[in-house]
C-alpha cells in the first residue's frame, strides 16, 4: 500500500478508487504568451502531485492535503460555483465545478512540486485532479478538453487569468521531450531535448522568493495585451509581426507597446529555440535564453532582484543561457550550463544571494518526464 493510499485510508476510513497523478513543469522558453494565441516550448520535471479519489454516496465534497496536517474541508456540492471562500481547496474544487461533477467524493492530495516556485504547482494539482476524476466517472474528455476545463477552472473559478500552458503540459508531456504547444489549437509537436548527451545541464534555481499570480500583477499584464489587440484590430498577439507592430506604435501606450514588443518577440525566440534543438546548437539556445529573460526584465517587468541575481551569477559563471520562469514576481530561473560547472554555478549564485542578503535558493535539474497518468485503479 502506498503512503497516499494508507494516508486516505487514516483519513476517510476506506481505500481510494484511483489514484492520478500530474506533474510540475519548467518553460524552457515561451513565457506570457500562452493567452495571445503563441507558441511555448516547456517540459514536465520528476516532480509530481497525487490525487487519491473516491466517489461517495450523497453531495458532499471532502478534500484534504496531506501537506496541511490532514486537515479535511468539507462542502456540499452544490455550493462549489465561482464566489465561494476558500484557499488552496479552491484549485480541486474549481475542477469538479469545470468537469461538471455531480456527485460527492472524497479527495486526498499530496505531492512534492515546490509551491510558489514558479513551477506551476497549481496545475499539477488541478490535472491530477481531473485525471482521476475523467477516469474515475468514464467522463471521456480528451486532453485538450481536461486542459481547456482545468483553464477554465482556474481562470473562472479561482480567478487566475492564466494561459493554457501549464495545463497542456502537466497533461500531455512526454518523457525526454519539450513539447512545442500551439496555444490556439492546442497541437502539439515533441521536440527531443537532450542536453546531456552534450555535457550539459538545465540548473533549475528556487530563488524562494515566493510568487502568487492572485495579486493583480499578472491580470494587468494580461490586459494590457489584450487592450492591444483590440485596438489594432486582431484576433490575437499571433497575428501581429514586429514591423507591423513598430508601424502602429502610436495607437498603443507605452505600456501597451512595450508588453506587446515582448509577445511578438517572444513568439518568433520559441521558434527558433525549437531549430537550435534539433540543431543541438546550444550556443544559440543559450542566447535566445538571454534575450528571453531581458524581454521579461525590462518589457514585462515580471521579473524581481532575486531573479536577476540567480541569472546575472549563472551567466557569470559560465552558463550558455539563463533566464526567469514562470509568471514571474518571483519563483525560480533556469541556467543552461556545462555539467561541469554544476557545483561552481551553485556556489557561486549562492554567494552573490548571499552578499544581497536574499534567502538561500534551492537547486535541482530534472529530465523532461511524463504528463499526467493513472497509477492506480481499483
Amino acid at each position: 500500500m502506498s503512503n497516499i493510499d494508507k494516508a486516505f485510508v487514516e483519513t476517510f476510513g476506506h481505500t481510494p478508487s484511483i489514484i492520478a497523478a500530474a506533474p510540475g513543469r519548467v518553460n524552457l522558453i515561451g513565457e506570457h504568451i500562452d493567452y495571445s494565441d503563441g507558441f511555448v516550448l516547456p517540459f514536465a520535471i520528476n516532480d509530481r502531485t497525487y490525487a487519491a479519489v473516491r466517489i461517495r454516496d450523497d453531495k458532499k465534497v471532502r478534500i484534504v492535503s496531506a501537506q496541511r496536517r490532514r486537515k479535511i474541508i468539507e462542502v456540499h456540492l452544490d455550493s462549489v460555483k465561482p464566489g465561494l471562500k476558500g484557499e488552496w481547496e479552491r484549485y480541486p474544487l474549481s475542477v469538479i465545478w469545470a468537469l461538471g461533477i455531480n456527485q460527492g467524493v472524497d479527495i486526498m492530495i499530496d505531492g512534492n512540486v515546490p509551491l510558489g516556485a514558479g513551477l506551476s504547482s497549481s496545475a499539477a494539482l488541478e490535472c491530477s485532479v481531473a485525471t482521476a476524476l475523467n477516469h474515475l466517472f468514464s467522463l471521456g474528455f480528451s486532453l485538450q478538453d481536461l486542459a481547456r476545463l482545468t483553464q477554465k477552472g482556474e481562470n473562472e473559478y479561482v480567478g487566475v487569468p492564466c494561459g493554457i500552458m501549464d495545463q497542456s503540459v502537466s497533461l500531455m508531456a512526454q518523457i525526454g521531450s519539450a513539447l512545442l504547444l500551439d496555444c490556439r489549437d492546442l497541437s502539439t509537436r515533441n521536440v527531443s531535448f537532450d542536453v546531456a548527451s552534450s555535457g550539459l545541464e538545465l540548473l533549475i534555481i528556487d530563488t524562494q522568493a515566493h510568487h502568487s499570480l492572485t495579486d493583480g500583477g499578472y491580470a494587468e499584464r494580461r490586459a494590457s495585451c489584450e487592450s492591444a489587440t483590440a485596438k489594432l484590430g486582431i484576433q490575437s498577439l499571433r497575428d501581429l509581426s514586429l514591423e507591423q507592430l513598430l508601424q502602429s506604435r502610436s495607437l498603443l501606450t507605452n505600456t501597451e507597446f512595450i508588453r506587446v514588443q515582448h509577445a511578438v518577440t517572444e513568439m518568433a525566440r520559441v521558434l527558433n529555440a525549437v531549430l537550435a534543438l534539433e540543431n543541438k546548437d546550444f550556443k544559440q539556445l543559450g542566447e535566445l535564453l538571454n534575450q528571453s529573460h531581458a524581454s521579461l526584465r525590462d518589457d514585462y517587468t515580471v521579473s524581481c532582484p532575486e531573479l536577476n541575481v540567480a541569472v546575472d551569477a549563472s551567466l557569470t559563471a559560465g552558463a550558455l543561457g539563463a533566464r526567469m520562469v514562470g509568471g514571474g514576481f518571483g519563483g525560480s530561473a533556469i541556467a543552461l550550463i556545462h555539467a561541469s560547472k554544476t557545483k561552481a554555478t551553485i556556489e557561486a549564485v549562492e554567494k552573490a544571494f548571499m552578499g544581497n542578503a536574499f534567502k538561500a535558493p534551492r537547486f535541482f535539474t530534472s529530465l523532461p518526464s511524463q504528463g499526467a497518468e493513472i497509477i492506480q485503479r481499483v
